[in-house]
């Protein structure tokens, strides 16, 4: 049997090919309101970033957010999304941990 192929996307931060699974999706909704997907499944266009508390900060430097989007991400949605994924990292983490743990 074939070995299943894993989709890769690009962190927009660090420019570093990954897993899919272990990135986190940032979302700009087709109303414009940009938020954190863990499930990957929301509608709009979906920006991929490490699980780092450090390549959300130099996303956050460099504005690769607003270039992903396509769309200007304001000051405001930038200190929201640093809330929203300092409290989604650590369970972002312990589901990538479990995961790794069913694979092997």
């Amino acid at each position: 049997m074939k070995p299943r192929k894993i989709p890769l996307r690009k962190c927009v931060a660090c420019n570093e090919m990954k897993p899919k699974k272990s990135l986190i999706r940032i979302v700009r909704s087709p109303e414009g309101v940009v938020s954190i997907d863990l499930t990957g499944k929301k509608s709009g266009r979906g920006a991929y970033l490490c699980g780092q508390a450090s390549c959300f900060r130099l996303a956050h430097k460099n504005r690769s957010l607003d270039r992903a989007l396509k769309s200007p991400v304001g000051q405001e949605v930038y200190e929201q999304l640093a809330q929203d994924f300092l409290a989604v990292e650590d369970k972002f983490i312990a589901e990538r941990d479990r995961e790794d743990d069913a694979d092997e």
